[in-house]
């Protein structure tokens, strides 16, 4: 079988510090047994994520709107706008079910994404197009006839490559707006399916705000795409995502960088309730509950709370009261201070 076409791009030395630099910080995470996003942040994160990732696609609606969509509110917005979100919603819920590899999966998240919003989705482009900004024609995308064998050979070559997941990541991405598949939601597909690359090396990395900085380095995102178009190569555009990849790690709050260290004692229960607290915050069972996405009162009890009183890793407000309606919950001192 022949090998996959190499897309061009420069191993430069600024791509190699930032892979160092981002690599650090996740090989510390690994090596100190804990993880990078709580349940709670990783939430608030992906509606960040899906809010900028639209915004940079002109959809108006706020972080807060987003939300409501999401818990099944009644929002004011045009049907468009909101067809988004409810799309991008569905997609980032799919995306544990998808192989960053695979084209089949490709389509299937575009289908989703642009689901009722144009007539194609789900399926690559059947005409020429090109990129403006404003009046000016800034990329010329590859003939229709070509688009499913280069994005295929593209995905053969992520499967196969040697280089590392941050770069091949930054690198799928470019190419994906390079060749500009399908006929709208290209941009969201690029940073969609750069994401799952991501999270293929290390699953925090797909709850990451990368989005919200793009969205807030927007012209310098396209300057990327542009320079790399002009340049024939790969590596400014990848230069800007990895600095983008670590900017939003370095972005991270200290209290959500720190997770609970376990002992063998403590179940994976317990474990999951100690991350949703955010150092000597307050919380009640029923925030508890739904950061951790149960619903059943009975089992929440019996599996995480109960167990997690009796190791003495979080203690209540109002001892006194057990059963008080204003009970709340907190890391005890002893959590906080060692996490042991």
């Amino acid at each position: 079988m022949p090998k996959p076409h190499q897309p061009p791009f420069t191993l430069t030395s600024r791509i190699v510090a930032l892979v160092a630099e981002i690599s650090e910080r996740v090989g510390r995470w690994v090596g100190e047994g804990r993880e990078a996003v709580s349940p709670r942040l990783r939430r608030e994160n992906r509606i960040r994520t899906i809010q900028a990732s639209l915004a940079i696609e002109n959809n108006t609606l706020s972080i807060d709107q987003v939300t409501a969509i999401l818990e099944g509110k009644r929002v004011l917005g045009t049907p468009r706008e909101i067809q988004e979100v409810r799309n991008a919603i569905l997609c980032y819920d799919r995306f544990s079910d998808w192989k960053a590899t695979s084209a089949d999966d490709f389509l299937t998240a575009h289908g989703i994404m642009m689901k009722a919003l144009v007539d194609q989705a789900g399926a690559f482009r059947s005409s020429g197009v090109g990129i403006y900004r404003g009046d000016k024609l800034v990329h010329m995308a590859p003939p229709a006839n070509r688009v499913e064998h280069l994005v295929r050979d593209l995905f053969r070559w992520a499967e196969t490559t040697d280089h590392h997941p941050l770069v091949a990541s930054s690198i799928l991405h470019y190419e994906i707006e390079f060749i500009h598949p399908f006929a709208d939601g290209n941009g969201r597909m690029g940073r969609l399916w750069q994401s799952l690359a991501l999270a293929s090396w290390h699953a925090d990395l797909a709850y990451l705000p990368v989005e919200s900085l793009i969205s807030e380095r927007q012209e310098a995102y396209y300057a990327a795409l542009g320079e790399a178009d002009r340049q024939a190569d790969a590596a400014p555009f990848a230069e800007f995502m990895l600095t983008a990849i670590r900017d939003a790690l370095d972005s991270l709050p200290a209290t959500e960088q720190v997770t609970e260290q376990v002992t063998e004692q403590v179940t994976e229960q317990v474990r999951l309730l100690i991350r949703c607290f955010s150092g000597a915050e307050e919380v009640t069972s029923a925030e508890l509950m739904q950061r951790l996405g149960l619903t059943h009162r009975p089992s929440f009890q019996k599996s995480y709370l109960q167990p997690a009183l009796a190791s003495g890793r979080i203690e209540m407000t109002n001892p006194a009261s057990p059963r008080s309606p204003v009970q709340r919950y907190r890391l005890t001192k002893r959590t906080r201070q060692k996490r042991p």
